[in-house]
C-alpha cells in the first residue's frame, strides 16, 4: 500500500498553468493525421537513412512526456549497425525478421527497475526513494507502466519528426536482455523499427473499436 507520506508529498507538489507552459492550443487536422489517423505500423522500409541527430531529437521531445514523479524509467538502445542487428535477429520471430533487418534503426525500448536511484535528480523537491524501499513489486509496476508510456511518447515524437514506426512484441525478451542489457535491472519492453515506411508493403488497416463499444460516461 502507498504510504500517507507519499500521497502528502504528491498533493503538495502543484504548479500553475503558466508554469507548465500550456496555453491550450489545439493541433490542426494534418497534425492529427500524422500522429494518429493516417499513421500506420510499418512492415517495410524505403532505403533512406536515419541519422543519429534525428534520433537524438526524437528522444529530446519524448522525454518531456509525463511520468509518475518524473521517474523516467525508459532506457533506449538505437540499433543501427549491421553487426548489432545480426546480434539482435536471433531473438526475432520469423514473421518479423525482415521488418527488423531492413529498418534503418531499431529502438530496443526497455524499462529500468533501478530508476529509484535517480529520483533525487529527477524529483529534487523531495526524496521519494522511501516509497520503493523493500518493495520491488511496486518498483517494477512503476517502471513497466511509466516505461511503456515513454515508449509511446517516443513513437509519437518519431512520427512528429517525419519518421514511421514499426513496433513489435514478437521476440525473445530474455535473449535481448541477456545480450543488450547484461548486468542491469533493465528489462526489454518492446522493439520499434524506425525509418521511412514503404507504403507498398502495408496491409489493409484493421478496424478499431467505436467509442460506445469500450467507453462509458459515469
Amino acid at each position: 500500500m502507498i504510504s500517507d507520506r507519499f500521497l502528502d508529498a504528491i498533493e503538495h507538489h502543484t504548479g500553475s498553468a503558466s508554469e507548465s507552459g500550456s496555453d491550450h492550443r489545439v493541433l490542426d487536422e494534418t497534425s492529427l493525421d500524422i500522429l494518429f489517423r493516417k499513421a500506420r505500423s510499418h512492415n517495410g522500409w524505403l532505403k533512406k537513412d536515419v541519422d543519429d541527430s534525428l534520433l537524438s531529437r526524437i528522444y529530446d521531445i519524448a522525454r518531456m512526456g509525463p511520468t509518475s514523479m518524473n521517474c523516467s524509467p525508459m532506457r533506449v538502445l538505437f540499433v543501427r549497425s549491421e553487426e548489432q542487428k545480426k546480434l539482435l535477429l536471433p531473438a526475432i520471430i520469423e514473421s518479423n525478421i525482415e521488418k527488423i533487418r531492413t529498418a534503418p534503426a531499431v529502438a530496443i525500448i526497455g524499462y529500468d527497475c533501478d530508476f529509484v536511484d535517480h529520483l533525487p535528480k529527477l524529483w529534487p523537491q523531495k526524496d521519494m526513494r522511501f516509497v520503493f524501499e523493500n518493495n520491488p513489486t511496486l518498483a517494477r509496476e512503476t517502471a513497466v507502466r511509466n516505461g511503456t508510456l515513454q515508449g509511446a511518447y517516443l513513437m509519437l515524437a518519431a512520427r512528429s519528426l517525419g519518421l514511421d514506426c514499426g513496433p513489435i512484441s514478437g521476440f525473445d525478451r530474455s535473449y535481448v536482455d541477456e545480450h543488450f542489457f547484461p548486468g542491469t535491472k533493465i528489462t526489454t519492453n518492446f522493439l520499434c523499427g524506425l525509418g521511412y515506411g514503404d507504403p507498398e508493403k502495408l496491409s489493409l488497416r484493421p478496424p478499431r473499436f467505436d467509442f460506445n463499444e469500450v467507453c462509458k460516461f459515469l
